[in-house]
């Protein structure tokens, strides 16, 4: 992909480009990036696309290929408290919260559930983005 130029030099350009065209908006693109990605970076970008799809069973089949992933201490140090997580991250309870919180737009979980997701972009993009 041609804007992986962009983010030479980072841990994991298709990464970074996954999530920068997520934060455009453009799911399509972001889900391609995803796909071309055979890393923990690249399903979990792409377990992320699909809980917001919303697709939740083929959402958690992408963050069981990702694994425990680096990412998932710092997001339960910021947001795991939010979801009523216990010592560590669990994406698959995080799927079922967002799943619960979707079906309630105008609710506090909802809310919740925009900014935890934000914190987790955000780290998972600065983890892409960092040197190798």
């Amino acid at each position: 992909m041609a804007l992986s130029s962009d983010f030479a030099g980072c841990r994991s350009p298709g990464g970074c480009v996954a999530g920068s065209l997520l934060r455009q908006g453009d799911w399509s693109g972001a889900h391609q990036a995803a796909q071309e990605l055979d890393t923990p970076e690249g399903s979990y970008w792409h377990g992320i696309i699909h809980r917001l799809e919303p697709d939740p069973a083929n959402a958690a089949y992408w963050f069981r290929r990702a694994g425990e992933h680096p990412v998932f201490a710092s997001l339960y140090t910021e947001a795991g408290a939010r979801l009523g997580m216990k010592n560590r991250w669990d994406p698959f309870r995080w799927i079922d919260y967002w799943e619960s919180a979707r079906a309630e737009p105008d609710s506090e979980a909802w809310r919740t559930a925009q900014e935890v997701h934000e914190i987790e972009c955000r780290l998972l993009f600065e983890y892409c983005a960092r040197p190798q």
